[in-house]
């Protein structure tokens, strides 16, 4: 799949790649009504990924329902729509709202952005998730994916949170908080002052998240969280993830979707598997080490 917030709604993508090719495309998050997004800088590079503080800017669920949605459809890949809301209502009443519509494979709740106000309230609570999760499975017969923040004590609890409210499945992980500091100016870099930290330097802290959650529970998990190669992808495979996003590298490399498509059959011949289901979830752990039994002290020991 490709990863909301980094494929537009697909329009300036069909130069580049084949989108009926992809699992899912799922769109930038959308809201109840237009948002602005945060002010300036939005975007600053990192050494191994970028911060980004875009604060959810969207046209508002009507006009992607009138403008984005018909053109998605007929791209021929399922569409999971985003959604996020400032409280369960707004949730629920989202839900409701494309509950039915013609198009829409399933909802990914959007309950981790860490760029808006109060946007990860309801992914760092275990009562406030289930409890979103509950409303929306109550209004769609949709699946439902809840999006999960790495920025909790315990992404497991969390994510029995979500299984428990209904979700169909967990996307591991959103973006790490993270800043940015110009010190000449003694200033932060994004007008926001904190963003969210995406690409190759969260890819560790995503699939220590996937391996927790799959010992955890047994709901599909969507990895995603600096994916650039084909290795990557097999890493969150084997880890336990089901489906895998592409997010920040389709700003370098616009084709990469196509390219880790075209590489994943000879990836699974190669551990000498005869589909996907014959991989996933098959991480291999260390047995703990026995500790030898102590010494017993010698008589002559003072």
């Amino acid at each position: 799949m490709v990863a909301s917030g980094t494929f537009g709604y697909g329009r300036e993508m069909t130069g580049f790649l084949d989108l009926s090719r992809l699992g899912a495309v799922v769109p930038k998050t959308i809201t109840p009504l237009p948002r602005q997004g945060n002010v300036p800088w939005r975007t600053v590079e990192t050494a191994a990924g970028l911060l980004n503080s875009i604060g959810l800017d969207n046209d508002g669920v009507d006009s992607f329902l009138a403008h984005q949605l018909p053109f998605l459809v007929q791209c021929g890949a399922p569409v999971i729509v985003s959604i996020a809301g400032g409280s369960r209502a707004d949730f629920v009443a989202l839900a409701s709202r494309l509950d039915g519509v013609p198009g829409i494979a399933a909802l990914e709740l959007n309950i981790s952005c860490p760029n808006v106000s109060h946007g990860i309230d309801m992914g760092t609570d275990p009562v406030a998730c289930r409890g979103v999760v509950e409303g929306v499975r109550s209004a769609t017969s949709l699946p439902v994916l809840a999006k999960l923040t790495p920025n909790v004590t315990s992404i497991v609890e969390i994510a029995r949170a979500a299984r428990d409210g209904g979700a169909d499945a967990v996307t591991l992980i959103n973006t790490c908080q993270g800043m940015a500091v110009d010190w000449r100016r003694r200033r932060p870099l994004l007008g926001n002052v904190i963003g969210g930290l995406s690409g190759p330097a969260i890819k560790p802290i995503a699939l220590r998240c996937v391996h927790q959650v799959r010992q955890a529970i047994d709901i599909p998990i969507v990895g995603v969280g600096g994916i650039m190669t084909i290795d990557d992808c097999m890493e969150f495979f084997v880890t336990g993830a089901s489906a895998v996003q592409i997010g920040t590298a389709n700003f370098a490399e616009p084709v990469v979707s196509g390219r880790l498509l075209d590489g994943l059959p000879a990836a699974v011949a190669e551990l000498g598997a005869a589909g996907m289901a014959d991989l996933i979830g098959t991480l291999t752990l260390p047995q703990p080490a026995a500790c030898p039994p102590a010494a017993a002290p010698s008589l002559n020991e003072t």
